[in-house]
């Protein structure tokens, strides 16, 4: 058997050659890639006497192998997993932890890579810095703890990256068992006839002989309740979706306790306190204190505001958390004129994408997208755009896979097939991954504001990753401290709502008539309403994520769901009507996303975000000259830079909270 993986591809910028990938070529080829690194390394370490090019350059270089089907595989699992994938990702997990540990405590490495570090003030920048980060990065890991105590966060990494795949593998099979079977579309008044054809064909696809299947999007909150008037079947959604990793065969409690248990095992071993405060070391926040101040200073008012939408919703009625959504539609309905349902017909997907998520950054940044319908995926879903700089320079290929099926976990992603680097002088291939409910065969895909805004985000982080121009792999596109990620992602939200931007893509798909002016001034109007909620809701996971992850080795928990109501009690969030985005036994971030005590970066970035659209705005907005100085002092750095530097170079002063708080209505 010939294994794609152990030559690089052939295919444009090195597009991995799905056509020839099947299931059974990712375990060899990591057993493969594992190897070749492992001969690597030791070849570093009998290299003479230690330099950078011979260690921290080679570094760099090794484990091609490993890399390429490192981003396939993990791609694949989250986008469209079969019984195969999940096989060989329960097998890879502990061996890639244990593969990993071998090289960050190997004593003759560490040697190599402090003596490097000891000297690095002769390296140009970029190379000092990779210097730094490749000595902070094995300290971190455990490279300066005695035998026995490596030995043992041997055995927790491999626990915890096993724990991760567990609640990963339940949480999609848990979703996709907790979808809503409903037999008479009677019970569906409310939903638009796009949408319940679309709930018809997921029923179909999904096994059932008749009726119409209300899938489970990621987060807590459920884009139909907004619409169905049947109040019973709001509260079975409802229900079904906070009670996900609850009970039965897909229950994930136990795993969340064993995962934070283990996490503050580990963090004692490597000198911290609690997990958090290792995990937020190493950001821009710098410490607990830090964000649990700014967490404790913006959840009073969001409660304020909360109460305030919950009395204006209830009316003379009893509110339920199930009638949220509904009513808050009623209101924007008659205080605004809004009706959710008479906006999705100017929200077609390929009119978004072509003419307002595209349309965006070729004003912005001069680019141009060119769909290569000659490339393919992973999944016939998937499809390609060649990226070209403005002066007809190749950047790289963007793919988008955007509708929900059986086999993709929820929620909403970006992620590099191949990085950028100059070392390796290869160009970025990046993906957004999307959940858009696929519409009935011939009908076209139909989407609510919500999703228009996350496939603006989305692309935000594919501009990262396009636009990096950096040497070395490690520092490649998105590769910045966990609560600055978020950040230029979501100043690309700013767009959606831009009306030379919003007069291109939302316009009737039947029709081609533009958005009318005066539903646009009303969906203007009314984009601050709901703040209190928005707000609230997604405090509420952030101070859950550090509650769970500020605990210590001697903190013991044995009810998830007490641990849950008493943690946002006691951090004054606890709304009765408003659950967290994401409980503890669904927030996948958390537990197998790569956000552990990092929730809160969402807002942190918005900090920035709020403070740069402001700049924008006071700029001139989308101007060619803005766009460039936003991609050459922040989105083409990567991690090759200090993050807040990088800002500061852009801003010319540090970050200001106050555009914030107005946003938020938070003042």
């Amino acid at each position: 058997m010939t294994n794609p993986f152990l030559a690089p591809s052939a295919l444009p910028y090195g597009l991995p050659d799905f056509a020839a990938i099947t299931d059974d070529h990712y375990l060899p080829a990591f057993e493969a890639g594992m190897a070749e690194q492992r001969a690597e390394i030791e070849a570093i370490v009998a290299s003479g006497e230690p330099t950078f090019a011979n260690t921290i350059e080679a570094l760099e270089l090794s484990g091609r192998i490993l890399d390429r089907v490192s981003r396939v595989f993990f791609s694949r699992a989250g986008a469209d997993t079969t019984p195969r994938i999940e096989e060989v990702r329960a097998a890879v997990a502990p061996m890639l932890a244990a593969h990993a540990d071998e090289i960050s405590l190997d004593p003759r490495l560490f040697a190599r890579i402090s003596a490097v570090h000891d000297a690095r003030a002769e390296l140009d920048p970029e190379s000092r810095r990779l210097a730094e980060r490749y000595f902070t990065d094995a300290v971190r890991a455990g490279a300066e703890l005695g035998p026995a105590d490596q030995d043992r966060l041997r055995a927790l990494n491999a626990e915890l990256s096993s724990l991760s795949t567990t609640f990963s593998t339940r949480l999609l099979a848990g979703a996709n068992a907790a979808a809503v079977h409903v037999h008479d579309v009677a019970k569906l008044d409310g939903m638009s006839p796009s949408a319940i054809a679309a709930a018809a064909a997921a029923a179909t696809s999904r096994g059932h002989e008749s009726g119409f299947l209300l899938t489970l999007v990621l987060p807590t909150g459920q884009p139909v309740l907004g619409s169905l008037t049947d109040r019973e079947l709001r509260r079975e959604v409802f229900e079904a979706s906070t009670g996900r990793g609850v009970g039965g065969e897909f229950d994930t409690r136990e795993t969340v306790l064993r995962i934070t248990a283990l996490r503050a095992e580990r963090a004692r071993l490597l000198g911290y306190p609690t997990h958090a405060a290792y995990v937020i070391e190493d950001s821009t926040a710098g410490s607990v204190d830090a964000v649990a101040a700014m967490l404790a200073d913006l959840a009073p008012p969001a409660m304020r505001n909360a109460d305030a939408e919950a009395l204006d919703l209830a009316g003379s009625g009893v509110l339920e958390p199930w009638d949220w959504a509904f009513e808050a539609e009623r209101v924007r309905r008659e205080r605004f004129e809004i009706d959710a349902a008479l906006l999705r017909p100017y929200l077609e997907l390929e009119s978004v994408l072509t003419h307002g998520v595209f349309h965006a950054a070729e004003e912005l940044y001069g680019i141009q997208l060119h769909p290569r319908h000659d490339l393919v995926g992973y999944h016939p879903d998937v499809r390609f755009w060649e990226v070209f700089d403005a002066d007809g320079t190749p950047l790289g290929l963007f793919g988008g896979d955007y509708w929900a099926r059986e086999s993709k976990r929820g929620g909403a992603w970006m992620n590099a097939l191949v990085g950028q680097s100059f070392l390796l002088d290869e160009k970025p291939v990046v993906m957004n991954t999307l959940n858009i409910t696929e519409p009935a065969p011939g009908e076209p895909t139909l989407l609510t504001i919500d999703e228009v805004r996350t496939l603006f985000h989305e692309f935000g982080h594919a501009l990262h990753g396009l636009f990096s121009a950096v040497r070395y792999p490690t520092f490649s596109g998105t590769s910045v401290p966990r609560d600055f990620v978020e950040f230029p992602s979501q100043v690309n939200e700013m767009w959606l709502e831009r009306p030379e931007i919003l007069v291109r893509y939302a316009r009737h798909h039947e029709t081609g008539e533009p958005l009318p002016a005066a539903l646009l001034e009303k969906l203007l109007a009314s984009r601050a309403y709901g703040e209190g909620f928005r707000t609230t809701e997604y405090l509420a996971a952030s101070l859950l994520d550090q509650a769970w992850h500020t605990l210590t080795v001697d903190d013991r928990v044995s009810d998830v769901l007490e641990f849950e109501a008493e943690a946002l009690r006691k951090a004054g969030i606890a709304h009765p009507l408003i659950p967290p985005r994401y409980r503890s036994t669904y927030f996948n971030h958390v537990f197998a996303g790569g956000y552990s005590a990092s929730y809160y970066s969402y807002i942190w970035s918005e900090v920035l975000d709020a403070d740069t659209v402001q700049w924008f705005e006071e700029n001139g907005g989308l101007k060619r000259e803005n766009g460039d100085r936003f991609r050459r002092e922040l989105l083409s750095r990567g991690g090759s830079v200090d993050a807040m530097e990088a800002y500061r170079a852009f801003r010319g002063r540090d970050p200001e909270i106050r555009p914030l708080l107005e946003r938020r209505a938070l003042t």
